[in-house]
């Protein structure tokens, strides 16, 4: 038995932070629905690359999940949905806020067709708030929250994360959340409204760096890859490459110093302990990197390594799903899917011990309403005028 299996949950979403949030449910077994409109996710078109003319931007999302069309504008397509509802247990969108009252499903109308419904509401900025109708995007929130200001170079441009940081954050925390009100109802019977934002998601990740400004008022600034509180802890150029080096106690600096061959500096007043090094950060880091310009990073980072300090290549993608962690942890996983073959996605990087640890990928993602004539069956619903012909979708040529 897989550990949610005995969960239907009503996806109503599209792009990245919704399908990301309601993949985790259908890995872990849930009955996850994918309510698509005529014209699907909008991520279908999204490209290139596409393989055999499906985006591989929606296939890296959309794993366990079985689509249906409904237009939601129709009558029709409400009531389907409502049947859809009565025997749900969670139902997930990231609208505009506002938008699934007008469609007829807000908080409220879910609760009049299923009591102890589980809402979970993904947005720019949440259901509240003088910004809750502005729309959200990932880049936006990066900027908006403070994260541009202190990502890039020193004295360098703003820069964003090289991943959608807030939209695959909040798409965790809604998993938190819908979680969290689930064991909420096991104990009262109550459902609940999940309520959580992309300008919120990054914001609670400043942790530090906002415990910095509110102890000295000081907008934090950028520092290329160094840390603003500990160092070393930055990358390094070695002679053919950088790496990655965390000495994050006196202890382990000690043991740094030993392993440049520069046992002195351990004993040097300027980098004594962590605040010293912190400090004269512009007279330790040039000493270091003479150092490792003769060396090369696999040179260094074995050193490292035996001497129990944290460190590590800077990969590329290449370079790390070559690497035997990813076989060893199972953390790429392949499907067969009808169109594009041989697909390829990273797996959830959650494991468990002591109970059933099966997340195995029963079925690639959908095709667009490729089960809405089995899910209409299954949940009991007249098929009549509810399997709308699929829009054509113009793929790259």
């Amino acid at each position: 038995m897989k550990q949610l299996e005995d969960l239907v949950v009503i996806d109503l979403t599209r792009i990245l932070s919704g399908p990301y949030c309601t993949m985790y449910f259908a890995d872990m077994g849930a009955n996850v629905i994918k309510v698509e409109p005529p014209a699907g996710d909008d991520t279908r078109t999204w490209g290139p690359p596409f393989i055999n003319e499906e985006s591989s931007y929606f296939l890296s999302v959309n794993r366990n999940k079985r689509s249906i069309v409904l237009d939601l504008k129709s009558e029709q397509g409400k009531s389907a949905l409502r049947g859809l509802i009565k025997k749900a247990d969670v139902v997930v969108e990231n609208f505009k806020p506002g938008t699934l009252d007008k469609l007829g499903f807000g908080y409220e109308a879910l609760k009049a067709i299923k009591p102890d419904i589980i809402l979970a509401s993904i947005s720019g900025y949440g259901q509240t708030g003088p910004y809750r109708t502005t729309p959200g995007y990932d880049l936006i929130a990066q900027g908006m929250s403070g994260f541009m200001s202190v990502t890039g170079d020193v004295g360098g441009h703003p820069l964003k994360g090289g991943y959608s940081l807030a939209d695959v954050g909040t798409g965790m925390w809604a998993i938190i959340g819908i979680l969290t009100a689930l064991h909420h109802r096991a104990v009262s019977g109550e459902g609940a409204w999940v309520d959580t934002s992309l300008l919120e998601t990054m914001l609670s990740w400043q942790t530090y760096q906002a415990g910095n400004f509110f102890a000295t008022g000081n907008n934090p600034k950028p520092l290329g890859n160094m840390h603003p509180n500990i160092c070393p802890y930055q990358s390094f150029p070695a002679s053919d490459g950088h790496f990655n080096l965390a000495v994050g106690n006196d202890k382990l600096w000690r043991k740094c110093c030993d392993v440049v061959l520069r046992p002195e500096l351990a004993d040097d007043p300027r980098f004594l302990t962590n605040p010293d090094r912190v400090t004269h950060r512009n007279q330790l880091v040039p000493l270091l990197e003479t150092e490792f310009a003769k060396g090369t990073v696999r040179e260094w980072v074995e050193r490292f390594t035996q001497a129990g300090i944290p460190c590590g290549p800077i990969n590329r993608f290449s370079d790390i799903y070559a690497d035997p962690f990813i076989a060893d942890r199972q953390m790429v996983v392949e499907m067969q899917h009808p169109r594009a073959g041989t697909v390829k996605t990273v797996a959830t990087p959650v494991k468990f011990h002591g109970i059933s640890d099966d997340t195995s990928v029963n079925s690639p993602p959908p095709l667009l309403g490729e089960h809405s004539e089995e899910i209409l069956n299954e949940f009991g619903l007249d098929t009549a005028n509810l399997l709308p012909k699929p829009a054509q979708v113009r793929m790259a040529d």
